[in-house]
C-alpha cells in the first residue's frame, strides 16, 4: 500500500484483521516520508508485517521512476528506524532455500544446517519477501502504463476499475516483469492492449483456485486473499483510485493448497 494514503489504506484492509495499533500507524506515517525523502524514491509501499516468534518485521520497498524497476526493500523492528536490506545474492538464495520454519525477529540470529554455512535470520527475511513480493504482488489493470520507449509510469488518469471488472481475476496482475506473457503467441496476444496488459493476469495462477475474491461494504470494496501465501490482502474501491496489498503472516506457504482445493 501507498505510504502516502496510509491511514485509508489500512483502514479499507482492515476487514481482514490487518490493522496496526495508533502507535504503530503514527510511525509508520512519519518514518516512511522521511524514507522517501531521505532516499530519493518516487513512491514507497508499505508491504506489510513478518511475524517472528519474539519480534516482528515491518517491511516497505522504495520504487524509481520506473515502476517494474528492482525495487529496493528495507526492513524495521520498531516502525521508526529502518535499514536497508541488500540484493539477494545466488548463495543468499541457495541457502536460505534449505531453513524451514518461524522467522525468530532477530536478524542476527543464525540458522544452521549440516550442509550448507550459518544464515542470518536477517538474509532469510530478504529472501522470503522477495519470494512472496513475486507471487502476490498485486495492480489492478490500468493503475500502470508502458510507454513506447519502455519504463512503466504510474497513470494518473486511472479512476478504477468498474463493478463487473473488479470481480474478474483478468482485471488484476502480478506487479512485477512478466513470465508467462512472454510464453504466449502472438495470435493469443492479438487482442492484449501492450501498453496496460504487459504484465501476467492472475487468471492463470497455478493452482487453480488459489485466489478468493469478495465483494464487501456493500459491493463498494473488493477483496482478494491468496489462499497460497495466507495473510496476503490485495483490496480495491472500484470507480476510485484507491488499492493496495499488505501482507501480514508469517512467511510460510501453503503447501497443502492443491491438496484442499
Amino acid at each position: 500500500m501507498d505510504a502516502e494514503s496510509l491511514l485509508l489504506s489500512l483502514e479499507l484492509a482492515s476487514g481482514s484483521g490487518q490493522g496496526l495499533s495508533p502507535d504503530r500507524r503514527a510511525s509508520l506515517l512519519t518514518s516512511l516520508t522521511l524514507v522517501k525523502r531521505d532516499y530519493r524514491y518516487d513512491r514507497v509501499l508499505f508491504w506489510g508485517r513478518i511475524l517472528g516468534l519474539v519480534a516482528d518485521y515491518y517491511i516497505a520497498q522504495g520504487l524509481s521512476a520506473d515502476q517494474l524497476a528492482p525495487r529496493k526493500t528495507l526492513y524495521s523492528l520498531n516502525c521508526t528506524e529502518w535499514s536497508l536490506l541488500p540484493p539477494a545474492t545466488e548463495e543468499m538464495v541457495v541457502q536460505t532455500s534449505v531453513v524451514k520454519g518461524r522467522f525468530t525477529g532477530d536478524p542476527s540470529h543464525e540458522y544452521e544446517h549440516t550442509e550448507l554455512q550459518k544464515v542470518n535470520d536477517g538474509e532469510k527475511v530478504f529472501e522470503e519477501e522477495v519470494v512472496i513480493d513475486k507471487a502476490v504482488a498485486i495492480i489492478p489493470r490500468g493503475a500502470l502504463f508502458k510507454t513506447p520507449f519502455g519504463p512503466i509510469h504510474v497513470n494518473r488518469t486511472f479512476e478504477g476499475l468498474s463493478l463487473s471488472e473488479s470481480k474478474k481475476l483478468s482485471s488484476y496482475f502480478h506487479f512485477r516483469e512478466p513470465i508467462e506473457l512472454k510464453n504466449k503467441t502472438l495470435l493469443e496476444k492479438a487482442d492484449l492492449d501492450p501498453s496496460l496488459d504487459f504484465m501476467d493476469s492472475l487468471e492463470y495462477d497455478i493452482p487453480k483456485g488459489s485466489w478468493s475474491i469478495q465483494m464487501e461494504r456493500g459491493n463498494a470494496l473488493v477483496v482478494l486473499r491468496s489462499l497460497l501465501w495466507p495473510g496476503l490482502t490485495f483490496y480495491h474501491a472500484p470507480h476510485t483510485k484507491n488499492y493496495g496489498y499488505i501482507y501480514v503472516g508469517t512467511g510460510e506457504k501453503n503447501i497443502d493448497l492443491p491438496f484442499m482445493l
